[in-house]
């Protein structure tokens, strides 16, 4: 059995943060395992290429989504990168931070360590922002949609006419305001978490990366975690950690691995015949999830990109790409960005918006999508922190089976009223005279939707999950927290998890940039 100090389950975004920061202490052997493959497929490098990507079984799990008895939610499918660099690998590469607000909120849950101040230097450490500085020093480059198209800035001039401010950088601590989206693009290609902090450290001697290798269980010794069984390629292997052991499987496959290592519900481990090492009711709940409206409009045929992704078109960007890294084939999908209030009395944005000058159709319930034959534009808009809740269990001592993934979406109040407002604060925008000048009618929600059952109806039907599941091993002091604000699993010693499964709430807006901050921050805890 090969013996090391860490090892890290899962080299996705925080996985990847934490091999390069943990081994950069030359004395300390650490193990970095994935489940997938290597990212050396150009769908991956290719921003645009993740449009193929995710509808892959080769690169990404495609988990299946069970809905609650009493919800309205519809099964989904939920794409999961499977390759180093997780799905940071896979994502749509769009860029934030969150607000100040939601990191100091975890602090007064009795989260210390975890404020702004912290997770704001974290993220100056991190950042080689093109637009705000940084320097090439700093691992991950963030760049900025170069805005070629007349339709983002029509819209921009619209979200200015309505009263936000136009941010050069949208990322600031001040959240409010509207301009281009910042992205996880560099020199054209995708830099995900595996690019960004793992390819420059690959030969450090005391950094071992093992691929194909799905951990099936935790080993304890009483209740120290001292490895890990594996299955690789149909052989068992095991692994010993000298230190700790560290899950950053995401928000679906770490609170199944504690629950399979016998820590969880009772319950749940009890009717599979699991013995129960810590029991911990809060493993796999307080699930939570963007959903987004897409709402979508008509608009000039000549700054539509809806042509640009089938035919010949498609083959002169797909060269033009491969040949100088530029074209529509390296931007991420979605151009502009705002984050906004969805009633003027807040006193910070509840939501965000993003578009493209495009529009899609959907091709089928599980959440996949073709581009409109006709042209068009179009903007998701979705509520920053819901309040509802949805739950992750276990059905099988097989690691290689799915859990039962249940998700919830706007099942309290709040989250109606907010799903409503956003669609008419995009139909606000869309009234402007900027936009007017391109936009000829709206088709999604379409103008028959006026009423607030109307608008929320359509919202159900025909918006999508934004694949930002938090929460399932949240941080906390209460009885459902499931580490400490150390990010300790309660009841064991040796083992820490580190993703997005640790978040208590969701952030105000895409959780790729936040997880790795987080795990840049957990990276200084494991080595004071």
């Amino acid at each position: 059995m090969q013996t090391f100090d860490y090892i890290i389950v899962g080299a996705g975004s925080a996985g990847c943060v934490l091999a390069n920061r943990l081994s950069a202490r030359p004395s300390a052997r650490v193990l970095l395992i994935e489940a997938g493959l290597p990212d050396n497929s150009l769908m991956i490098s290719m921003p645009k290429g993740f449009a193929k990507l995710v509808e892959t079984t080769k690169y990404v799990r495609q988990f299946k989504t069970t809905p609650a008895a009493d919800s309205w939610v519809r099964p989904e499918t939920w794409p999961r990168g499977v390759m180093i660099g997780g799905s940071s690998s896979l994502n749509g590469m769009h860029y934030s931070h969150g607000q100040p607000e939601d990191f100091d909120a975890w602090v007064a849950q009795g989260c210390e360590g975890w404020g702004w101040d912290e997770i704001s230097r974290c993220y100056r450490e991190m950042e080689d922002n093109t637009v705000a500085g940084g320097g090439s020093a700093h691992p991950l480059r963030i760049s900025q949609h170069p805005g070629r198209n007349p339709l983002d800035e029509a819209l921009i001039e619209s979200g200015v006419t309505v009263g936000l401010k136009r941010r050069e950088d949208v990322n600031q601590p001040d959240q409010e305001g509207i301009g281009y989206m910042m992205r996880t693009i560099r020199d054209g290609k995708r830099e995900s978490s595996a690019t960004a902090f793992l390819d420059p450290v690959r030969n450090r001697p005391n950094l071992t990366v093992v691929t194909e290798t799905l951990v099936e269980r935790i080993l304890f010794e009483g209740t120290r975690a001292v490895g890990v069984a594996c299955r690789k390629k149909g052989r068992r292997v095991e692994y010993r950690a000298v230190s700790e052991v560290i899950l950053s499987a995401g928000a679906v496959q770490s609170p199944q691995l504690l629950q399979l290592s016998g820590i969880g519900p009772v319950n749940t481990l009890k009717a599979l015949g699991i013995d129960v090492l810590v029991e911990s009711p809060g493993v796999g709940q307080n699930l939570r999830d963007h959903w987004a409206a897409m709402i979508q409009y008509r608009v000039d045929g000549r700054y539509s990109d809806n042509r640009e992704y089938s035919g010949l078109r498609l083959i002169r960007n797909a060269l033009q790409y491969l040949m100088f890294k530029r074209g529509v084939m390296a931007e991420s999908p979605h151009e502009v960005t705002a984050y906004v209030r969805s009633r003027p009395e807040l006193d910070r944005p509840d939501v965000q918006l993003f578009a493209g000058p495009f529009s899609l159709t959907r091709a089928d319930e599980a959440g996949k999508f073709d581009f409109d034959k006709l042209d068009g534009m179009q903007v998701c808009a979705y509520q920053m922190r819901p309040e509802t809740q949805g739950s992750i269990e276990i059905e099988s001592t097989d690691a290689a089976v799915q859990p039962v993934i249940r998700p919830r979406y706007l099942g309290t109040d709040l989250d109606q009223s907010t799903a409503v407002s956003m669609v008419r604060y995009v139909r606000e925008l869309f009234r402007q005279p900027a936009l007017q000048q391109y936009v000829s009618d709206e088709t999604l929600p379409g103008s028959e939707a006026q009423s607030d059952a109307d608008i929320l109806d359509s919202v159900r039907r025909t918006g999508t999950c934004l694949y930002h599941a938090i929460g399932t091993c949240k941080m906390g002091t209460d009885p459902l927290s499931v580490v400490d604000s150390n990010l300790k699993v309660r009841g064991v010693s040796g083992l820490r998890v580190v993703d997005g499964s640790v978040m208590p709430t969701l952030v105000s807006g895409f959780t790729n940039g936040p997880v790795m901050a987080m795990a840049w921050r957990a990276a200084e805890l494991i080595q004071s």
